[in-house]
């Protein structure tokens, strides 16, 4: 399969570095609010397993959403943290229309999957939001052709060495209901938002018809491409 490059002129527009500075605010910023409410917990000497996922639990069901926030020890916030840091930028950067759908069904999605299905356990931790987001980020790298895309999941998973074992029952202290989840949400996301955040394709000059002026797509003929919709 040949994967497209996206055109220059988009990529090192104005606008493309203004969504590259705000992806990298916004992601580390979520990984910082982690870390803070870890800090908390820790000088507060706080078990953050209240504030976990409970299946079939009624007072489990605020864990949907405060389970992603919460880890249970500093080994296991600091395993999360690079990856999502890394896949976060890499998604506001490439997909920012489509996020603002992905992020919340994978987060609350797999959440109420979970809530349903899992074994009895606590489970916590943000290491489900990684699982939906590189799953997205690479499924939606090879449905669009986006080299950028695929790179950048498949650095993800070395990041995350255990990214592909995650989603099987075989550590019994890692929830992999949650990356089990998670991934699914994001794949069947990256298929019913396909025809999103596509970047303009570089053109080459034997791509072009007699009399074209190398513009391509809804911005022809403009000085700056606007960030795709």
């Amino acid at each position: 399969m040949q994967l497209d490059v996206p055109d220059p002129r988009y990529t090192h527009s104005p606008q493309s570095r203004a969504l590259l500075a705000l992806a990298v605010r916004l992601a580390l910023g979520f990984v910082a609010l982690l870390w803070i409410v870890h800090l908390m917990n820790w000088g507060m000497d706080l078990d953050p397993r209240p504030f976990g996922l409970r299946p079939r639990e009624w007072l489990g069901l605020v864990g949907i959403v405060t389970a992603p926030l919460v880890h249970a020890d500093f080994a296991h916030l600091v395993a999360n943290s690079v990856p999502l840091a890394a896949v976060g930028i890499v998604m506001l950067f490439l997909y920012p229309h489509s996020t603002l759908r992905v992020l919340p069904a994978v987060y609350l999605g797999s959440g109420a999957l979970v809530w349903l299905f899992a074994r009895d356990s606590v489970h916590l931790g943000a290491s489900g939001l990684v699982y939906g987001l590189v799953s997205y980020v690479f499924l939606a790298g090879v449905l669009r052709r986006d080299r950028r895309a695929v790179a950048a999941s498949l650095l993800v998973a070395m990041l995350y060495g255990s990214l592909a074992w995650g989603v099987l029952p075989i550590d019994p202290r890692a929830s992999w209901e949650t990356h089990l989840a998670a991934a699914v949400i994001g794949a069947a996301m990256a298929l019913a938002l396909r025809k999103l955040d596509i970047p303009p394709r570089k053109r080459y000059s034997w791509e072009e018809e007699p009399g074209d002026d190398g513009d391509d797509g809804p911005w022809r003929g403009q000085s700056e491409p606007p960030i795709p919709r």
